[in-house]
């Protein structure tokens, strides 16, 4: 398995390519010096000294280049792993919003059952059945249910309240009648009184009349 089937992210691989490339400089250099040892007595030959400094500057550019790269990957690891932190968080919240709302929809649910399996007291209203509340208002017969129960219970309302205003106009021709029901008695009781009163002081006369005839 090679480093490009683990590290995908184009700078680190060329941070791992510049890794590799100071290491085969590293061995290369290694090589070149362990070929070309003499013993201590002996003084290296002028071209083979030229060969070796040159590859260890080389080789310290290429570390210094490396060590710069190293520094700027671990800091785009650690910009990296903040990144994932805050959408790993902002997964997180968004999970939570989505469990609540799914929460809600089961709490909403519920009360919409309710709702629809609840004994609503219209429905024990009694109102005329639809066969004869359409012969009265034929307009509604295609009507959908629900309009069809309001118009039927607005209906209803309209009758009730026709009806209730008979009722308080006969409850004032009855208070009426009764005003005039008392006074009449009052009269009569009156005229009763009176006739007594007639009958008593006629009394004496129909006795002298009695007496002379």
């Amino acid at each position: 398995m090679t480093f490009g089937n683990i590290v995908h992210d184009p700078f680190l691989q060329s941070v791992l390519a510049a890794s590799i490339h100071a290491r085969q400089q590293c061995l290369q250099l290694i090589d070149l010096a362990e070929s070309s040892a003499v013993a201590p007595s002996e003084t290296l030959p002028f071209n083979t000294k030229f060969q070796l400094s040159a590859k260890q500057r080389q080789l310290n550019a290429d570390l210094a280049n490396l060590r710069q790269s190293s520094r700027e990957s671990i800091f785009e690891v650690r910009a990296t792993k903040q990144d994932t932190a805050e959408a790993r968080q902002e997964v997180d919240r968004l999970h939570l919003q989505l469990q609540n709302l799914y929460y809600e929809e089961r709490h909403l649910r519920g009360e919409i059952s309710a709702c629809e399996s609840y004994d609503h007291q219209y429905q024990q209203l009694p109102l005329i059945p639809v066969e004869d509340f359409l012969e009265v208002e034929p307009q509604h017969a295609d009507t959908d249910e629900k309009s069809l129960m309001f118009a039927r219970i607005n209906h209803e309302l309209a009758e009730r309240e026709l009806l209730e205003q008979q009722r308080q106009e006969l409850l004032k021709r009855k208070q009426v009648l009764t005003a005039e029901n008392k006074k009449r008695k009052d009269d009569l009781a009156s005229l009763d009184k009176d006739l007594e009163t007639f009958i008593d002081a006629a009394k004496p006369i129909q006795t002298l009349f009695e007496k002379q005839y």
